[in-house]
């Protein structure tokens, strides 16, 4: 074991035929909490990361932009770090790495049909009514602001809307391993009226990045259970300071190292093999394949890439398993020489928007704050999340209705813009959606040795993306523990439904359970 060398590996080709503790496929978050709590009990795990230039995967960083005297790095696009994200937040304080986070303040809902734009601030509305969930969404209607924005059609409509929402409280898709096959958020709100329709799937889409019709209902039922639905305080969440991703990513990776463990980028797996007694990982790098071997792997990497993985390494028997989708979008950065008017720092766009949601970035990261105070300009990311027809439209295209989205609902930067990016980020956001159990890769495999860590892998925990891809890279880590007799580390519990709710799903849950049984005791007479 390579247990005299502890720096990184980056440069270091040739590594055929050496033994590592662990080999972790992926040096996204998932991968770096997993070599992290590994390296905290003495072992000395091995990341391979495809990427030349960066770790980090969805937190990655990229390259600098330049404007004028200014730097502005291009990442992979905003991240929220919220509330409920307990486990990521424990694992950065107990090394003193969490940054200080950006709170968020204010959304704006901004919706236009036809020649009507309305706005409407509702992030703050749901974070600290007085009113408890499941009924908290009622403040919305207390404000004028979201009322104007409603005709005739949504409260003849209200009540399915309503009881929408309200199957999320009884049903808890992850916990009870309801895949929900062949049901969409577009089905489901298929009756709802336009604003409120428009509303929810803006929210949806904003959380989940993706468009509705590709949004699993059992996706959607968990995001609103885990972000809002059962608690207010689930909806409060902060920004990332500084350059957004690399804040966190790059100090994980440097505390691994000074730990013992070792990172290769450019290394892009192409399969794995059991010989009887280790695991042979087939790397490809600039000098062509080699192998390695370890005891035991966890694979890391996004749904797409472990099934390519894993495919070629097992054959046809893994076209049966389950993994979720990914997909791909698209990031549009705008700078201008002069600031919005009275702006939120974030939103969502939803109607007759090709932008599906905006940060302003001057409001939110440090390097953007000073060229903002120094210039008086702004800049504003803005995301595109679909449909496949819109994000296969030219880049110029996409960039004419991005800056027309954008001076349309802000009329005062007209004329002020300075520079544009657009940026398309690859196949590697997961969809959330809920598989069947036994089709569906838990962190353990049925394969000896071989664990699963990401944001995709089954798991009961309720959390979703970065904080999922912590807590499995933990469990998968733990399995790894376990194999070796050590000690294993306890994943932070999540807080619990306020009372209330509770009670409302508790009834709801009883009901259910009573028709079942009585269904099945009617089929049993026949």
């Amino acid at each position: 074991m390579l247990r005299d060398n502890m720096t990184d590996l980056t440069g270091f080709q040739n590594l055929s035929g050496l033994n590592f503790d662990v080999i972790i496929i992926g040096g996204g978050v998932a991968g770096l909490s997993a070599a992290l709590h590994l390296a905290e009990r003495r072992l000395h795990p091995l990341i391979l990361e495809a990427d030349e230039k960066y770790l980090g995967g969805r937190l990655a960083g990229g390259e600098t932009l330049q404007i004028g005297n200014y730097s502005f790095r291009l990442e992979h696009g905003v991240h929220g770090i919220w509330s409920q994200y307990r486990n990521l937040q424990a694992m950065l304080a107990r090394h003193s790495l969490r940054p200080v986070f950006v709170p968020a303040q204010e959304e704006t809902w901004i919706y236009r049909v036809g020649n009507f734009t309305g706005m409407a601030p509702v992030g703050s509305a749901l974070r600290r009514t007085i009113i408890p969930p499941p009924f908290h969404y009622l403040q919305l209607f207390l404000r004028w602001s979201f009322l104007r924005m409603l005709d005739l059609r949504d409260w003849l409509a209200i009540f399915n809307v309503w009881s929408g929402l309200i199957m999320g409280v009884g049903i808890d898709p992850i916990a009870e391993n309801q895949p929900m096959e062949g049901m969409t958020l577009g089905l489901l709100t298929r009756k709802w009226s336009p604003a409120l329709k428009a509303f929810f799937l803006g929210l949806a889409r904003n959380g989940l990045s993706s468009h509705p019709d590709e949004v699993p209902i059992s996706g959607f039922i968990s995001f609103l259970r885990f972000y809002t639905l059962l608690r207010r305080d689930a909806w409060m969440f902060s920004y990332l300071p500084d350059d957004g991703g690399t804040s966190l990513c790059e100090p994980l990776a440097e505390k691994i190292k000074q730990l013992g463990g070792r990172i290769q980028l450019g290394s892009r797996v192409m399969r794995i093999a059991w010989d009887g007694e280790s695991w042979l990982v087939t790397r490809e790098s600039n000098s062509g394949e080699e192998t390695l071997r370890a005891k035991e792997i966890i694979l890391a990497t996004d749904p797409n890439n472990a099934k390519k993985i894993l495919r070629a390494s097992f054959g046809e028997e893994v076209d049966s398993l389950f993994f979720p989708r990914a997909l791909s979008n698209a990031i549009v950065r705008l700078w201008f020489d002069v600031k919005p008017n009275n702006v939120s720092e974030a939103g969502i766009f939803t109607g007759d928007f090709t932008l599906h949601n905006y940060f302003w970035l001057d409001r939110l990261y440090n390097p953007y704050r000073r060229w903002s105070r120094e210039t008086g300009g702004s800049a504003i990311e803005a995301h595109i999340y679909g449909p496949p027809e819109t994000l296969a439209q030219p880049d110029a295209a996409l960039l004419a209705k991005s800056i027309a989205d954008v001076q349309q609902t802000f009329p005062e930067l007209r004329g002020h813009l300075i520079k544009q990016h657009l940026q398309r980020n690859a196949e590697v956001h997961t969809l959330p959606a809920v598989g069947a159990k036994e089709k569906y890769l838990s962190t353990v495999t049925p394969w000896k040795n071989l664990f699963c860590a990401g944001d995709w892998v089954r798991h009961p925990i309720p959390s979703f993306f970065l904080e999922r891809a912590c807590a499995t890279g933990i469990e998968a880590a733990n399995a790894v523990l376990e194999k070796r007799g050590l000690p294993k580390w306890k994943l932070i519990e999540y807080l619990p439904a306020e009372p209330f709710v509770a009670w409302i799903e508790k009834l709801m849950v009883k009901g259910r359970k009573a028709r079942v049984a009585k269904r099945k005791g009617l089929g049993n007479r026949e």
